[in-house]
């Protein structure tokens, strides 16, 4: 792998957060780092040691003091900073380095003008809606659900939120009724925060409906609240409160509820290929420190950085992004359509917005590189000095455009991890280079191993991704699983006490590391991720549909890729185009437009494992041309004849034609 992209310059340890760190560590811990290679070997040893110093570093305000840093060490269920009580929303609000008349959230989109936040309003309005949601009956433990994009009010009601000791969960608007309803009514929310609709580009897409149904599935609900965000002159709906009564002026002072470190802050969701979508249960604690890392040392965020990161709130990025006043930085948030009026859009937004931290996706960066874009050009791009990567694999080429497009003075940091633990286990870190086509490292405090087929750790050869010891923002649990057997399955199963992810990676001797992809079977295209088994939920709930498999074929230059959906027939029943347009118009309205699919075909039986399980993944490769006897072990299916047909097709479809030569 790859050419030197960058190289950290000679008095990185001077400018850099990390290197701030490694000072700290010398003078009050007696401790020093050759490298990152040693920094990391200690963070992933001493985990008590590293934590702590997280802790001391940052300065974490506190109502007591934890009596030890890891009570037990055993995954799954090991214990951090017990005894410890604090508050998220309060170290977020606190801010340093900002004064109350500096900038802390810089709102652009499609529906509205721009908004800005100083520290100081941002608290204020954090305030109000605390008091608001507390007039509402919230209080601890609670459950407040966001239908809302990425808008200010959104980050003011998830810190409020927080500050009471409630717990937040967000679904981005364009998510349909059902694809909200299976995740809400894991969590019985009491309060409903919507809004009404939103531009994309220059559509607008109105959502009353959406909500109204949504409103009817959740019994749970006690409160809705109407942020009027498409149409603001418009009506609340019946029974409904307004955003601004539930944020109207209050005497209350703003007070934050000390909770224990693991104490619920929000809900996120992952989808696996069976059942319901995962109800991912993250700690203040967990989620805090790992952010103050994350942010602060690998992405070398503080006072005077502006960080953007293109996500909906219904991806975990968001999470990640409005954590960054935590440690100094402001946050420019976008809503709307990231290609309107074309790709140099959130370039020319991040000129705008003095962007020194410009964060997006892997497909994002290959569609703008296919559209022969150079964001240099067409915007001021002097202020940026850092662009991440996420959400797929960045492949060499990409790596390559942004340094000839975008800027070469600038550290591109890929980087991958998991709604599961809202941060990233691999990506860059300002003491090291950056290599074409590879992740810089493993982050601090995150023990990565790749794991060969029979369970050994290999260097320099593809393998399961593991976490061998545990991390702080590793999940609490998954709610309503209450003997944690949801949460084994799910990452512990394969093997006991360790972190299986779910991803193949080999890492390299320098420690570099390269993604190739999910060893399962989550759809991801246009940015929005979505289990398969959401998908079948929806295809299956169809009378004439009996069966069903979905894959998707990525595009290595960066398009939106294919997405094939196969689907066994009722008895006598043959797929015509009335049926193909109804199985569409079913998707598009309970999922999203990202997940119609391009073809639709019929086959008589849908391969499974002895134990039922769809097989996806052999499926896809079936279809990308590996042979049926290697994609897979025949004797765990239950029906190994039904790969003959996916053989079949796979003959009879037109190779993809060769990417030009520049």
């Amino acid at each position: 792998m790859g050419d030197v992209l960058w190289t950290p310059p000679a008095d990185v340890r001077e400018r850099s957060r990390i290197g701030a760190y490694l000072r700290w560590l010398a003078e009050h811990r007696g401790l020093e780092f050759a490298d990152y290679a040693a920094l990391w070997e200690w963070s992933v040893t001493d985990l008590d040691g590293f934590w702590r110093s997280v802790w001391d570093h940052f300065g974490v305000v506190a109502h007591t003091g934890p009596t030890a840093i890891l009570a037990d060490p055993a995954m799954p269920g090991a214990r951090w900073f017990p005894g410890a009580t604090l508050n998220y929303a309060e170290n977020v609000l606190r801010m340093p380095g900002l004064g109350d008349d500096d900038p802390v959230v810089i709102a652009h989109g499609q529906t509205r003008a721009p908004q800005t936040l100083t520290a100081a309003e941002l608290r204020e309005q954090v305030r109000r809606v605390a008091a608001g949601l507390r007039r509402l009956g919230v209080g601890p433990g609670d459950r407040v659900a966001a239908y809302a994009p990425n808008i200010p009010e959104t980050y003011v009601l998830l810190l409020a939120t927080a500050s009471l000791g409630a717990i937040f969960s967000s679904c981005a608007p364009e998510f349909g009724t059902r694809s909200v309803t299976d995740r809400w009514r894991q969590i019985e929310p009491t309060v409903l925060v919507a809004v009404d609709g939103y531009r994309y580009g220059d559509k607008p897409v109105d959502r009353r409906g959406e909500v109204a149904a949504i409103r009817a599935a959740l019994p749970s609900l006690r409160h809705t609240v109407a942020v009027a965000y498409l149409d603001p002159a418009g009506p609340a709906p019946d029974g409904a409160v307004s955003w601004a009564e539930l944020a109207a002026p209050t005497d209350e002072p703003l007070t934050f509820a000390g909770v224990p470190f693991d104490h619920p802050l929000y809900v996120l969701y992952s989808s696996g290929t069976t059942g319901l979508p995962k109800p991912i249960v993250h700690g203040h604690g967990g989620i805090l420190l790992e952010h103050l890392k994350m942010l602060a040392l690998h992405h070398d965020l503080g006072p005077g950085d502006r960080f953007f990161w293109f996500t909906t709130t219904g991806w975990m990025m968001w999470n990640f992004l409005v954590s960054a006043p935590a440690v100094g930085a402001a946050i420019v948030l976008f809503d709307g359509n990231p290609g309107h009026p074309d790709l140099g859009g959130l370039w020319r937004l991040a000129a705008e917005t003095g962007t020194t931290y410009f964060g997006t996706s892997a497909p994002f960066l290959l569609a703008c590189r296919k559209a022969g874009l150079v964001p240099r050009e067409v915007a001021d791009l002097s202020a940026l000095r850092g662009v991440g990567s996420t959400g797929a694999p960045l492949p060499a080429e990409g790596f390559t455009w942004v340094y000839e497009a975008v800027g070469t003075d600038l550290q591109l940091q890929s980087l991958s991890g998991g709604t599961d633990v809202c941060t990233g286990f691999v990506g860059g870190v300002p003491l090291l280079p950056v290599h074409a086509g590879e992740i810089t490292c493993r982050a601090l405090g995150a023990r990565v191993e790749a794991r060969s087929a029979d369970g050994t750790p290999v260097l320099g050869e593809l393998g399961e991704l593991v976490i061998t010891a545990p991390m702080p923002s590793m999940p609490v649990g998954f709610w309503n699983d209450a003997d944690g057997s949801r949460y084994r399955e799910a990452y512990f199963e394969l093997y006991p006490g360790v972190w299986r992810h779910g991803d193949w990676i080999t890492i390299n001797e320098r420690g570099g590391c390269v993604i190739t992809g999910r060893s399962d079977a989550t759809l991801n295209r246009g940015g929005v991720r979505l289990g398969t088994a959401e998908f079948y939920s929806v295809v299956e709930g169809l009378d004439e549909v009996v069966d069903s498999v979905v894959v998707h074929l990525e595009d290595d230059e960066g398009g939106a890729g294919e997405l094939l959906l196969f689907v066994v027939l009722a008895e006598g029943l043959e797929l015509d185009d009335a049926l193909r347009r109804k199985i569409c118009r079913e998707l598009r309205t309970a999922l999203s437009p990202r997940h119609v699919p391009d073809e639709i075909h019929q086959v008589r039986a849908v391969p499974r494992t002895l134990s039922a399980k769809k097989l996806e993944v052999p499926v896809k490769k079936i279809l990308t041309g590996t042979p049926v006897d290697d994609a897979a072990a025949k004797g765990a299916l239950a029906n190994p004849e039904s790969l003959t047909a996916f053989a079949a097709f796979a003959q009879r479809r037109p190779a993809p034609e060769a990417p030009a030569r520049s």
